[in-house]
């Protein structure tokens, strides 16, 4: 008995760590409602339990949120207490709001029960399965946390003395929900965390009783909220009457008491970068230090969830204005002031369009600002941008194989700060937030472009900037950049030719040994003694005379201990000529000349780079521009696709295909083939990044024209197959199960990995093939994989291979005016169903089609079917089709019967004189 209760009781309070599939993912019972971070643990409210992980994701305790409901003190208020035996449990605790109190030790954890009715629990921080205190009473919203917030506010009261409230914004609905329990919540407010404050624990009443908050009559979904110093900041979606939606941000001033507080709120409207109406905040994140407060939205452009957007705002609160009302706030008694206009904020740069973002953080690392941005369908990419909020190039950090979407919000361990929660419906991700290790020398380390990197000279090591400890290292500026050494060749006002080397780096101290030595193969390139190098520039003057053939150039570069190896082309600048374009000007300036007068020559100026390419228009076009029309298909895996089309005008001189991004990173080209003029075939490469990627045309000159786009999606994922079974002739029809089906190329079995099957039909969510036959008998089973591009996937369902079906007779009865024939086929484990099997009579020479029913017993299975208006019933056979199998099934003929007959009535005579001859011995 004893034995028994300590099982009910780990149900409860506690679990074996069963849920750690691998380092750094936890997976739960139930759907996410809540993830927070504190500073010793990771708590997770689900619709089934309440999680305390360590911050590797090893559980510590787990709470069950099953129970039962009890009567209280106070009249219709019932108090909710976890109970061992499941048989008993009539209520769940639906948690809303879970904030880990660090300064009390507490984990405050609100919710509702049945009936929609408020319940609070304070928790140990340490242990959750201690509790230290409960209530019925509502704290946040009633309905799900989604569309809500809750965090804690500190408020430094005139008495000098710092109180910490927790501030609910609650969504609000006009269809607002019956109230049965009687709450009057505002649509925010301050609520005491603990017993010693005004008016009781979760009280949100002011010191002389009454009840503060701000109040609104529009529809209004919260997306974030944080406190900086005094002022706290509330983002919100808000639709008010016929409007659309506007993306609003308030400001309070946490001073003096509650009320002060609630009623010193001013707002402002956030635009996206288009300033038009009906974008919709999705996700957003502070933007940690900094003089000015800056801040990270994903906005959605049209109000949907796939064309998104992160824009960087200034919401420092100096930008307040004096204001008599608001046109959707208000603190009661006052009302709202539709004709109030908030002061209206644009972005202060538009820094990522990408399909589907849903979450975002944003940390700052010196003078980089670093966003982890999950998606919907299952991305966590990291994107850095420098001081001037110029971003580099995304690198995706994880991805899932289906649309598995991020939810709101990614956190950062408190505690290491190297890594990430990335919370999912059914689980949680810990994912370092770089792979610095993976770099094995310093070019690969500093040229990775990745803020958290250093190149740890002691240890000739790529790490972490806190794991290089009293060691020199070298790290990238804060600018982005996409070379650590870039080079120009000068001609200087005297006419001498110059290479100038310039290094792109931090170092922790500048080295007084920085040095550069410039060699060929053949000739004596620097005129010597040169310049002496001065960090970050090294300078060689050219040998006379400039050499009449391009030269590899071997650049040595050393900074202390740490030696950088650069390979460039010299090349005569006026040699690089043309029709100008925006590709001959990249051209120049990327092999490091200089672009004046729309045409290539020696650079003057050190410092010119590849922007100024973007006002070069094309000069003196002899040739019909090339035209996109359509790309078939237009939508694929990350993958890739095989064989794709491409079909537009004047694309006989298309050489290849350069498929981008929206920040022109890791450019890819495709060669083409089958080209006619008006279409042309290349294969769609492979990407890490789910998305839209921009598409044009190169010809031999290497211009790029025309626009089109191909979507990137998740890979097919099969997650069923039916029926798993096959007779060993093959072409039964198979339905696979799962999503992104239509993506899939074409499907193999194991046991014929050569034989690549085209799908009959294929949708988002079910694809339809026939099997291959079986070579031979051993063949019992077959692994089934789906082709895309030049990947196979595995199903974890194998096709079964059976016998083929035996149809044993069948029996042609007249029923009216129609003909019903029964046939007799033996049991077997293929599940057959009507619709495999057609049936056909044959009647003197003619065929009547037959309508089938099926009608199955232990040892055999009898299909019916029926021939109508026909009023014969002698059939010589039937004809039945499976697959791509023919069976004709005869009738016996009379000598047949007679046979037959004749060797059943002999049987018991054979088993009688075996018997007789056996006792006789």
């Amino acid at each position: 008995m004893l034995l028994l209760l300590l099982a009910l009781l780990c149900s409860i309070w506690g679990e074996p760590a069963r849920c750690l599939e691998e380092d750094g993912v936890f997976s739960f019972q139930g759907d996410l409602r809540l993830l927070t971070v504190g500073n010793s643990s990771v708590y997770i409210a689900t619709e089934e339990k309440l999680y305390q992980l360590s911050h590797d994701l090893t559980l510590v305790h787990s709470l069950t949120q099953r129970g039962i409901l009890k009567k209280t003190d106070q009249p219709d208020k019932e108090e909710f207490y976890r109970d061992p035996m499941e048989a008993a449990w009539n209520a769940a605790f639906r948690v809303n709001v879970l904030i880990p109190f660090v300064n009390n030790d507490t984990l405050i954890s609100c919710g509702v029960t049945n009936k929609d009715c408020g319940f609070c629990e304070v928790l140990d921080l340490k242990n959750i399965s201690r509790l230290v205190y409960s209530e019925a009473f509502q704290v946040g919203p009633r309905r799900s946390s989604r569309g809500s917030v809750s965090f804690l506010v500190d408020v430094k009261e005139d008495s000098g003395l710092t109180q910490t409230y927790i501030l609910t914004a609650i969504q609000k609905h006009r269809d607002k929900a019956e109230d049965k329990c009687g709450t009057d919540l505002r649509t925010i407010n301050l609520q005491n965390t603990n017993k010693e404050q005004n008016g009781d624990i979760f009280s949100w009443s002011g010191r002389s009783g009454d009840k503060p908050g701000i109040q609104t009559e529009a529809d209004v979904e919260f997306v974030d909220g944080f406190q900086i110093s005094s002022t706290v900041y509330l983002f919100s979606n808000v639709a008010s009457g016929g409007e659309t939606n506007k993306v609003r941000l308030i400001w309070l001033q946490a001073e003096t008491s509650k009320k002060q507080t609630l009623d010193s709120f001013h707002g402002a409207t956030l635009s996206s970068s288009d300033g038009g109406e009906g974008s919709r905040l999705l996700a957003s994140s502070v933007i940690p230090g900094g003089q000015r407060v800056l801040w990270s939205g994903v906005f959605s452009v049209d109000g949907g969830e796939a064309n998104t957007e992160l824009l960087l705002f200034d919401i420092s609160p100096d930008q307040i204005k004096e204001m008599k009302g608001d046109p959707h706030f208000f603190p009661p008694p006052k009302t709202a002031d539709p004709s109030s206009v908030p002061v209206a904020l644009k972005p202060k740069a538009v820094l990522f369009k990408q399909n589907l973002m849903s979450s975002v953080l944003a940390v700052r690392l010196n003078g980089w600002i670093v966003f982890f941005i999950g998606t919907a369908d299952g991305q966590l990419i990291k994107l850095s941008v420098d001081r001037n909020y110029q971003p580099s190039c995304p690198k995706i950090l994880y991805r899932t194989s289906g649309d598995n979407k991020v939810f709101p919000k990614i956190q950062l361990d408190p505690v290491d700060q190297k890594h990430v929660y990335v919370p999912f419906k059914n689980q949680v991700r810990r994912v370092p937030v770089s792979k610095c290790s993976t770099y094995q020398n310093v070019k690969d380390c500093l040229s990775a472009q990745d803020p958290f990197c250093v190149w740890c000279v002691s240890k000739k090591s790529c790490a972490f900037k806190d794991d290089c400890i009293a060691s020199e290292w070298l790290s990238i500026p804060d600018e982005s950049k996409q070379k650590i050494v870039s080079h120009r060749f000068l001609k200087d006002s005297t006419g001498a030719m110059k290479i100038i080397i310039q290094t792109h780096l931090t170092m922790a101290k500048v080295q007084s040994n920085f040095s550069c030595d410039f060699s060929t193969t053949s000739t004596q390139l620097c005129k010597n003694p040169g310049p002496q190098p001065v960090y970050p520039q090294c300078t060689c003057i050219l040998n006379d005379p400039f050499p009449a053939a391009d030269l590899d150039v071997t650049i040595k570069i050393s900074l202390g201990d740490v030696f950088l190896t650069e390979q460039i082309k010299m090349i005569n600048c006026s040699g690089i000529h043309g029709q100008p374009s925006f590709h001959l000007c990249q051209q120049c300036i990327r092999a490091g000349c200089g672009w004046r007068q729309n045409s290539c020559s020696w650079a003057t100026d050190p410092a010119q780079n590849d922007s100024i390419c973007a006002n070069v228009e094309l000069f003196g076009m002899n040739f019909s521009k090339p035209e996109i029309s359509s790309i078939t298909p237009s939508v694929v895996s990350f993958y890739g696709r095989n064989h794709a089309v491409l079909s537009g005008r004047n694309l006989r001189d298309v050489t290849r295909v350069r498929i981008k991004a929206d920040l022109d990173c890791d450019p890819k080209e495709a060669p083409v083939w089958n080209n006619n003029g008006s279409s042309l075939m290349f294969h769609i490469p492979r990407t890490e990044t789910k998305g839209r990627v921009k598409v044009c045309v190169l010809l031999p000159d290497r211009s790029c024209h025309g626009s089109f786009t191909i979507t990137y999606q998740s890979s097919p994922v099969c997650s069923d197959i039916k029926p798993s079974s096959s007779w060993r002739s093959g072409s039964r029809k198979i339905t696979v199960y799962g999503t992104h089906l239509d993506l899939v190329e074409g499907i193999t079995h194991s046991h014929t990995p050569q034989g690549v099957i085209i799908p009959l039909t294929s949708s988002y969510q079910n694809l339809v093939y026939e099997t291959p036959a079986a070579k031979n008998a051993q063949d019992s089973s077959s692994i089934v994989r789906l082709k895309v591009a030049n990947e196979t996937l595995e199903c974890s369902t194998r096709i079964t291979y059976y016998p083929d079906p035996v149809f044993s007779s069948f029996k042609a009865v007249k029923e009216g005016k129609d003909v019903r024939i029964v046939i007799q086929k033996k049991a077997d484990n293929l599940e057959m169903t009507t619709e495999e099997l057609s049936v056909e009579g044959i009647q003197n020479e003619n065929t009547y089609p037959c309508i089938i029913n099926k009608e199955s017993s232990n040892k055999t299975e009898t299909f019916t079917c029926k021939i109508q208006g026909l009023q014969n019933a002698d059939f010589e056979a039937v004809k039945i089709n499976f697959g791509k199998a023919t069976i004709n099934l005869r009738t016996l003929s009379l000598p047949h019967k007679a046979v037959l007959i004749l060797r059943l009535l002999l049987i018991p005579c054979v088993i009688a004189g075996s018997k007789a001859e056996g006792l006789s011995g």
